[in-house]
This record gives structure tokens, C-alpha cells and sequence, in this order.
């Protein structure tokens, strides 16, 4: 028998799959589950939404590495003026002064991200026409002029921001694409729940079909035995009610399917203006599924939990900027170099200086009230939060693996019932309808027949319907997919992208 109900829903597949080729002729578009899917890929606005936060975490992290490199810069002053008094603290006088220069520096700077220095290569270039009266003597000087040194600036005894800086982005790079890749699977579950929302309209739309025909044909009926006297005319304004009420149903029948198709489009990123037809196929193969193998493997795969982890470390990095506040720190910079002058161009470096730099500085935090001391056991206490939701995580992980796996044991005992309520349901309406022909029940009996079809059948096609959506959620909870017995690996279809 279910080899027979199994062969008669592929035919009723088939035959939807021709009508629904037909209608998109006219402008209705046939949509499987797998189509669904992909347009969604394209489409869907949650997915496009994480999919441009991810490009954004990811120019981000190209940027950092890029300020990595060798840095060049020219900074130009081609043109400076200045005329002014001024007093000479050597000579107790007043003098005048004039200047007209120009002047570039061409600077080449390399970041050491293992140490959090810097080192640069610097040339200052110039000329300078200067001219100072002093008690009415008048001098003055015009030459050429170049610095050219390389510098080596060093933080010690504080924490390496540079290399904790790219860290944090890479983890924030390595978390967007998580994110990605958990809003891909919510979207194919709402998807897939949606999907079938609008197959189950569908459904109840052609049963209410169904019972609409049952009723026409039953008002015939009883219609034909008033007129010849064989039946009483309440008979007849029962079987009126009973149709004008299975076109009432039609119709809300009608309105659900169209309201569980807009929401699909939206979630699909599609126009509400299009038609579409849902096509799938509700058949059952009995799977085994492993419970201490879908809790292992969801434990070691969970996308959620590599975020706690990642979140886990920017705390640590958390608390190394809070020790670092107020501490005891410096700076090291070192630079040499040659520097030369003349009037003549090509003579500048005939007698050139040497001009070694050093320069050491020291910040000593002498006291802050406690704010250092505060704030270090605050973060503490967030990392000691992140630990219990960590554990949590895990838990709930476990647990809702559990809770599907006992929904799927259920649902396939719920299946095998509700099977058998249909076949005995049509049973059952088969034989009352030939004995409401022969008069020996009234409509309203006939009517409840009709219903109980109904429910039974709704009831068969929705348990199909949630042991399909309880599936994907184990395959989502645990990384498996029991189905076809592979794991899932989310992040693999983002890299092979990339």
C-alpha cells in the first residue's frame, strides 16, 4: 500500500511539474526548494546584507596589511616669505630679518610589526636666501642645504599595538565570515520553512478544491431527490450551506496561499508582483540517525562556538590595553646621518657634518586613584562571563540536538499513523458516499465524512512536511547531513568563492 501512495505522488509531482511549465508560459514561474535556494544566493536582502559586512571586514584587513608596508611621502613647501624685528639674546639688540626659502622632504617610512617600531629614511632638501640688519650692517647668506639622516623610533616595556591591531581585524574577518556563513543556513532554514508554508497553502487550497467538488456534487444529489419527492427540502438547504461554505473555504484557502507566497518572495528577494508555483515532492525514506554522533560532531563543528573563542581572545586583548593603562613606558629613537650646505649645488656635500640623534623619554605612572586596579577586575568579570556562556553554548548545543532527534523518533511514528488515517478516512468516505446516493444518510453526515478526509489529509501532508523541517534542523544543530551521511562544512563554499 504505501509503494502504491509513494507511486501515485510522483505521478501527482509529474503532473504539477507540466502544469507548472504550462503556467510559466503565462507568467508563472515553477520554483523547487533547490531554485529557491539559489535565488536566494542572489537575491535574498539578510544575505546580501551579511555578505557586504564580510566584503567590509575583508578590505579592512587588506588596508592593515597594507599599512605594513614601506610608506612614501613628499611633503612640498615651495615658497616661504618672512620679514620681521626681532632680538638677539646673545648681543642684547634689536635686528631685522628677512627670509625667502623653499624647501621638500622626501620620507620613506618601514613599520617593524615584530617589534612595533619604525624605521625611516629621511631627506630634507632646501633653499634659503637670508638677510639680517643689525645697527644699521647689513648681511646675508644664500645656499643650499640637505639633511639626509635614517631614524629608528622603538616603544619598550608596553604591549605591541601594531601586531595586536592586525590580530583584531583578522579576528574580526575571521567572525564576519562565521556570521556569513550562519546566515546562509538560518536563511536556507526560514527558506525551506516558507518554502513549504506555500506548499501546504497549496495543499489545503486543492483539498478545499476537493471538498468544493464533493459538495457540488452532493447538492446535485440531494438537489434531484426533492424534485422527485425522494428526500425532504431541508436536505436541500442543508447541502446549500454545505456548499456555500466549501466555496468560503476556497477562497480563505485562496488568500493564506497568497500571503504564504509574498512572504516567500520577500525572503527571497523577488518582486510580490511575480507568480510563482511551488513544486516539491513529500516522501518520507526512513533514516537512522546517530544521536552520540550528531552531538559529537556538532560540539567539534559549531560555527557559534569558534565565535567564543574568538571573542574569548579580543577579551585577552581587552585586558592588555586595560593593564596598560597609566603604566611605566618609553621611547627610544635613533638616527644618523649627513648634512651639507653650500651656495653652489654641486658642493653641498664637500664638507658635510655628521648629525647623530638619540633621544630616550620615560612616562612613570605615579598614582590613579584605583582606576587601574577597578577596571582590570571588570574585565576580568566579562571574561569570566564569556567562560559560563561558552559552557552554555555547549550545553544548548547538546540539548536541542537531543530535543530534534526525539522529534524526529516522534514524527516518524506520527507519520506511519497519519498514513493509515487516510486510508482509512477514504475508506470510510468512499462507502458513505454510495450509501448518501441510496439516501440512508443525510448531507450533514455526508458533510463530516467530507471533513474528517480533509483533516486526515492535511494532517499526513503536514507531518511530512515537519519531519522535513526537523531534518534540516538536525543537519544545521550538528554539521551532518544524516541524509546524505557527509558533514557540512559552511566556510567551505565562502573560501572556494575566494
Amino acid at each position: 500500500m504505501q509503494s502504491d501512495l509513494l507511486l501515485l505522488k510522483r505521478i501527482l509531482l509529474t503532473i504539477v511539474v507540466v502544469m507548472g511549465v504550462t503556467l510559466s508560459s503565462r507568467g508563472q514561474i515553477p520554483l523547487t526548494i533547490d531554485k529557491a535556494m539559489e535565488i536566494a544566493q542572489e537575491n535574498s536582502p539578510s544575505l546580501r546584507r551579511s555578505y557586504m559586512n564580510l566584503e567590509r571586514y575583508q578590505q579592512n584587513l587588506v588596508a592593515q596589511k597594507a599599512s605594513l608596508k614601506s610608506r612614501f611621502s613628499l611633503n612640498l613647501n615651495p615658497l616661504e616669505y618672512n620679514k620681521n624685528r626681532r632680538f638677539d639674546n646673545r648681543l642684547s639688540q634689536w635686528y631685522t630679518n628677512e627670509t625667502l626659502n623653499s624647501s621638500g622632504t622626501l620620507q620613506i617610512e618601514q613599520p617593524i610589526l615584530w617589534t612595533d617600531g619604525t624605521i625611516s629614511l629621511i631627506n630634507k632638501f632646501g633653499w634659503q636666501d637670508n638677510n639680517s640688519i643689525l645697527e644699521g650692517n647689513k648681511t646675508s647668506d644664500r645656499a643650499f642645504s640637505n639633511d639626509l639622516y635614517l631614524q629608528l623610533t622603538q616603544p619598550i616595556f608596553t604591549y605591541n599595538k601594531r601586531k595586536m591591531e592586525l590580530k583584531q581585524i583578522e579576528y574580526d574577518y575571521e567572525n564576519a565570515n562565521i556570521s556569513y556563513a550562519l546566515q546562509r543556513l538560518n536563511t536556507e532554514k526560514s527558506i525551506t520553512e516558507q518554502f513549504y508554508a506555500v506548499y501546504m497553502a497549496q495543499s489545503n487550497l486543492e483539498i478545499s478544491r476537493e471538498e468544493l467538488s464533493n459538495a457540488q456534487q452532493s447538492y446535485d444529489i440531494i438537489k434531484n431527490k426533492v424534485e422527485a419527492d425522494l428526500a425532504a427540502k431541508d436536505e436541500l438547504f442543508q447541502a446549500e450551506l454545505n456548499l456555500a461554505t466549501a466555496r468560503s473555504s476556497v477562497d480563505e484557502s485562496l488568500v493564506n496561499m497568497e500571503n504564504a507566497k509574498d512572504k516567500l518572495k520577500q525572503t527571497l528577494g523577488m518582486r510580490l508582483d511575480e507568480e510563482i508555483l511551488v513544486l516539491a515532492e513529500v516522501d518520507i525514506k526512513p533514516i537512522q540517525v546517530d544521536l552520540e554522533q550528531a552531538i559529537t560532531h556538532g560540539l567539534g563543528s559549531r560555527l557559534e562556538l569558534r565565535q567564543r573563542e574568538i571573542e574569548s581572545k579580543e577579551l585577552e586583548f581587552e585586558m592588555i590595553k586595560t593593564k596598560a593603562l597609566n603604566e611605566f613606558k618609553g621611547d627610544v629613537s635613533l638616527s644618523f646621518g649627513l648634512m651639507g650646505d653650500n651656495r653652489h649645488l654641486n658642493q653641498m656635500f664637500s664638507n658635510p657634518t655628521q648629525n647623530p640623534r638619540v633621544s630616550i623619554s620615560f612616562t612613570v605612572p605615579i598614582f590613579d586613584w584605583g582606576e587601574k586596579k577597578a577596571r582590570i577586575k571588570a574585565q576580568k568579570m566579562a571574561q569570566r562571563i564569556n567562560e559560563l556562556e561558552f559552557h552554555e553554548e555547549k550545553v544548548d548545543i547538546e540539548l536541542n540536538i537531543r530535543q530534534v532527534w526525539r522529534n524526529l523518533e516522534n514524527l516518524r511514528t506520527q507519520i506511519k499513523i497519519a498514513e493509515q488515517n487516510v486510508q482509512n478516512a477514504q475508506l470510510t468516505y468512499d462507502l458513505n458516499q454510495t450509501r448518501y446516493r441510496e439516501g440512508d444518510i443525510t448531507g450533514m453526515e455526508m458533510s463530516q465524512f467530507q471533513t474528517q478526509l480533509s483533516n486526515k489529509k492535511i494532517t499526513y501532508t503536514q507531518a511530512l512536511i515537519n519531519y522535513r523541517i526537523e531534518l534540516l534542523n538536525l543537519k544545521i544543530l550538528s554539521l551532518y547531513d544524516f541524509d546524505k551521511n557527509i558533514p557540512i562544512v559552511p566556510m567551505k563554499d565562502i573560501i572556494d568563492k575566494k
